[in-house]
């Protein structure tokens, strides 16, 4: 594979028991694209997985969220699983590492239950997203405009509905280019074709960001 994200760093947010697939399929693919990929955690050491009815494997944490800092990133991806988003959402350090994200209008992918940390941001209102079902109520709460749809895209928020079915992986999705690039303005978004910021593309084995 060509390695279109050889100069790109891209930070994964995990507490333990996030969904072992939602993490490992994004991490082999960045890693293949040639991105530099850090797991980011609550602590140090290793982190837990959860695969779908039992403990997974467990994986090295890169460095705490506490020593991590959204502008050293282009992008960050949210993997699922219910506890994962649940710890994540307690900890206003990792709060504050997802919002430095949406500050500097730069590319966030959350699957499955990861938009459960979103909220917690204030950054949903008007946003259009999508989720695992159960999490519908909370998400309109906090100003989402929630769709039932396998994918969605919203001025470089990409969610989904589950990883696996709705074709996650295998639909291109396109997240923005730079003619639609948006920049946070007085708490709005706007469109702002200056603004050469990253595409995001999903593939079954490939999501890529393209420059």
């Amino acid at each position: 594979m060509e390695n279109k994200l050889s100069n790109k760093k891209v930070a994964i947010l995990v507490a333990d028991g996030f969904e072992e697939v939602e993490f490992t399929k994004p991490l082999e693919a960045l890693k293949n694209a040639g991105a530099e990929v850090d797991v980011v955690s609550l602590h140090d050491g290793e982190v837990k997985a959860w695969a779908e009815k039992d403990w997974g494997n467990s994986y090295p944490v890169t460095l705490t969220v506490s020593d991590a800092n959204a502008k050293d990133y282009d992008a960050l991806v949210l993997p699922g699983g219910v506890m994962n988003p649940d710890h994540l959402r307690e900890n206003q350090e990792a709060v504050n590492f997802v919002s430095g994200f949406f500050d500097d209008s730069k590319p966030i992918a959350a699957i499955c239950h990861g938009p459960w940390t979103l909220i917690e941001t204030g950054e949903l209102k008007g946003r259009r997203v999508t989720s695992y079902p159960s999490l519908k109520t909370d998400l309109v709460n906090a100003g989402a405009n929630w769709v039932d749809e396998e994918v969605v895209v919203d001025n470089g928020l990409v969610t989904s509905r589950n990883p696996l079915a709705g074709k996650w992986w295998k639909r291109l999705e396109k997240v923005f280019t730079p003619e639609q690039a948006c920049k946070k303005e007085s708490g709005q978004y706007r469109r702002d074709s200056s603004l050469l910021l990253p595409t995001f593309y999903y593939f079954w084995k490939e999501p890529a960001l393209i420059y």
